[in-house]
């Protein structure tokens, strides 16, 4: 059996419910980052088996629902391409499943995934939700059930650490809660919520969670930044699944490259500066459609800075294009330092 062989068996699809995640690569939910925009940049280089919204706060939800309010974060989601995964996140197992209902009913999404992993204060500490939970894992297999009743067809699937610290690893027990509420996949991330994101994800950690799962796929997420290590993980780690997170936002290619490996194909290689500078643009044009030209540049200045990610002169492009208020100062900071040479 050759080595490319190997990968093939080793990286083949799976499933989330009926779900078939082909290639076995997701893209994270990313507050702040993964909207409407970033995934339509994403889907046009391809290589990703399903793609996720940001995180949605559940009441939030509720309350802009209250006053026809449409949510920034779902913007795009009842038009794009399928399948789509919309992740919620809250502590109120009821006000989850009236979200995930209507994200059903009414969005069409092809899977509802839970946040049990988020460690940002303002959602642990203040409102006792994400990465908090993973204390409590009664009540997180109560969410899901309560969820995945709710959402049914549509598999519900959750996303965790490790635990909140690294004295107190909980993940294998979580892991059996929510397979045994019902979840359809669990994605965890390798490190403890206390970690933030410091150090290094903990893949044998990750990979260690398999024994307790029975019936669902486990998909493993932290430190991805090339297809060398994507394939290194499945060939490593007895993980079913690959979600890239924060290394894919200046590079929305990795996907397609790391789907390549994966297939034991040649890597595309990197697109040339000028191709990389027409990405950013398109990228830019459509937050200004959504946003308009004086939120929508101040948006884009954290894309751009992501894209700019190590070139030579990057940080100085970082510099200058973190104080643009206008589409001509944006375009004007890009023709300085877009393409680089290398």
């Amino acid at each position: 059996m050759t080595a490319n062989t190997l990968v093939r068996v080793l990286a083949s699809p799976f499933q989330i419910g009926a779900l078939v995640i082909d290639p076995p690569i997701l893209q994270a939910p990313m507050a702040g980052f993964t909207n409407y925009a970033y995934r339509q940049i994403v889907r046009e280089y391809g290589g990703v088996g399903l793609q996720a919204t940001e995180m949605v706060n559940a009441r939030g939800f509720v309350w802009m629902d209250e006053r026809a309010e449409h949510p920034d974060r779902l913007w795009g989601v009842a038009e794009e391409a399928r399948p789509l995964a919309v992740q919620i996140w809250d502590n109120d197992p009821e006000t989850m499943a009236r979200v995930g209902r209507r994200l059903v009913e009414e969005y069409r999404v092809s899977v509802v995934d839970i946040n049990f992993g988020c460690p940002v204060k303002k959602v642990t500490e203040k409102a006792h939700s994400g990465s908090y939970l993973l204390r409590d894992p009664e009540r997180i297999g109560r969410i899901v059930r309560r969820l995945a009743e709710a959402c049914a067809p549509t598999p519900v699937t959750a996303k965790i650490r490790l635990g909140c610290t690294r004295d107190r690893i909980v993940a294998n027990e979580v892991a059996q809660v929510v397979e045994e509420a019902g979840a359809a996949a669990l994605t965890v991330h390798g490190r403890t919520a206390a970690d933030m994101f410091t150090g290094r994800a903990d893949w044998e950690r990750i990979s260690a969670i398999k024994p307790y799962l029975k019936k669902i796929p486990l998909i493993g997420n932290g430190d991805i930044d090339s297809p060398q290590r994507v394939v290194e993980i499945f060939q490593n780690y007895a993980i079913d699944g690959v979600m890239i997170a924060r290394a894919s936002l200046g590079r929305p290619w990795l996907f397609a490259q790391a789907a390549a490996a994966l297939r034991g194909l040649p890597i595309p290689p990197d697109p040339t500066p000028e191709e990389q500078r027409a990405c950013m643009l398109r990228h830019y044009a459509m937050i200004l459609e959504r946003f308009g030209e004086e939120q929508g540049t101040v948006l884009m200045r954290k894309y751009a800075c992501c894209y700019a990610q190590g070139r030579h002169g990057a940080r100085f492009f970082r510099t200058h294009v973190a104080h643009v208020a206008t589409p001509a100062e944006f375009y004007e900071v890009v023709d300085r330092y877009f393409p680089m040479e290398s």
